[in-house]
């Protein structure tokens, strides 16, 4: 890494936790329910790195009516016995953690508690205590940069010396 570089900010889902994958799968039988058919494809074409929020959004949308508030409960075991059941760390990824010499921290659109559990079961976590960021923390979550701005900002870095590891546009 060039010496420019001061802080290595890393996206959590796709890049940290291999948990995409799965939650792509389980977010088709959510939406199959809800009464909105899509397939694994059309899934991470709509939704793949944006927030809850806007997810929620768009089911109301074409829905035509809002969601209960309590709409995802019935759904949570699905996303937890998945994960506990397969997620991983990216391969490789733990090897390329143990060679950066510089800080490093998470940024996700996921939100805080979200972030805690998947790095959690892989192990990660202890890893970024104290330098996880989420959408949650800025007004607008990705694509806008705020989010990474906000990491940047918190870490004592300059954005221009600044590297995003990211697996969304």
């Amino acid at each position: 890494m060039s010496n420019s570089i001061r802080l290595v900010i890393f996206d959590c889902d796709g890049v940290l936790v291999d948990s995409e994958r799965i939650a792509v799968r389980v977010d088709v039988v959510v939406l199959a329910k809800l009464g909105w058919v899509m397939t694994e494809a059309e899934v991470v074409e709509r939704f793949m790195g944006r927030t809850d929020e806007y997810m929620v959004s768009q089911i109301e949308a074409h829905l035509g009516r809002p969601l209960p508030a309590n709409w995802e409960e019935p759904f949570q075991r699905l996303y937890r016995e998945a994960f506990e059941a397969g997620l991983k760390p990216v391969p490789g990824i733990l090897e390329v953690l143990n060679e950066i010499a510089i800080p490093t921290c998470v940024a996700s659109s996921g939100t805080h508690e979200r972030i805690r559990y998947t790095l959690g079961l892989t192990g990660l976590y202890t890893r970024f205590v104290g330098r996880i960021f989420s959408a949650s923390d800025v007004a607008r979550g990705k694509p806008a940069p705020d989010l990474f701005l906000h990491a940047a900002n918190r870490m004592g870095a300059d954005p221009s010396e600044c590297a995003v590891v990211e697996d969304s546009r």
